[in-house]
This record gives C-alpha cells, structure tokens and sequence, in this order.
C-alpha cells in the first residue's frame, strides 16, 4: 500500500497542478519549504496551509483547506501520522484529486478511505525525490 508507482506517476503527472501543501510555513528549515520549492520548480503551484497562514513562496496561506477559495487538485500532508487521518478526510470534503502524505506520515485506514472515497494515494513518500526520476521539468 505504501509504494504504489502507478499512484506516484499519476499524481506527479496526469492530475491538476495545484497543490495544497498543508503544514507548509515561511521557516525555511522545516521540509515542507524545500519540498515546495521542488515543487513550484516543476510546475506546480503550491498553496501554504498553516494555523498561521503564512505566505510562502510569493503565495498567499491559509488556515486550512476549507478556507482555499479555489479548487485542489492535490494536498500533501506535512503533519504527524495521527493527525494526517483528518487532513485526508478534508481534502475528501474538499473535493481534491489525491492526497500525499509525506515521509514518515501513514495512517492506513485514512489510505483506505481516501481511496474509498475515490482519490488518488500515495502514503510515506516524498514527492520531491519522486518527481525528477520522471523526468525533465515541464
């Protein structure tokens, strides 16, 4: 369940490239800010989702991803394993494409019904390790 490639290629290449990445704050020494910037180099537009909405990355945050005033296409998960289960159930209610939960963050019954619900997810990964090995940028 956790190494889904098919998964992997869809999201990074087939779905919508807007990403909500919650967890995402200005402190450029937590990883959400490198994986962004990754990110926003392959074409993605990234969407800071913080209790503190901060702007990143020139673009504006909000407190969560109800709050987003516009469609996502994908959310990736930087919070603790056990909070990750509701973030995933958001971006369900939201009517996101698929969700990501990033290193170290799984919650197989949250996988399950993301997957239930009918996205796209990939769990324990990193998208900005994943996404060059598809390949030059867009």
């Amino acid at each position: 369940m956790h190494d889904d490639q098919a998964a992997i290629r869809r999201i990074l290449t087939e779905l919508g490239d807007t990403w909500a990445v919650v967890g995402l704050s200005s402190n450029r020494q937590r990883a959400a800010y490198g994986v962004a910037e990754v990110l926003r180099r392959f074409g993605k537009r990234i969407v800071p989702v913080h209790p503190k909405a901060e702007s990143v990355h020139g673009e504006v945050g909000y407190p969560s991803l109800a709050a987003i005033p516009f469609p996502v296409d994908v959310v990736d998960v930087f919070v603790r394993s056990d909070l990750a289960g509701a973030v995933a159930d958001e971006a369900v209610a939201i009517g996101a494409e698929a969700v990501w939960f990033q290193l170290g963050v799984t919650d197989d019954a949250a996988c399950r019904r993301t997957r239930a619900a009918g996205l796209t997810m990939v769990m324990d990964r990193c998208p900005a390790i994943e996404i060059p090995r598809l390949g030059p940028a867009r």
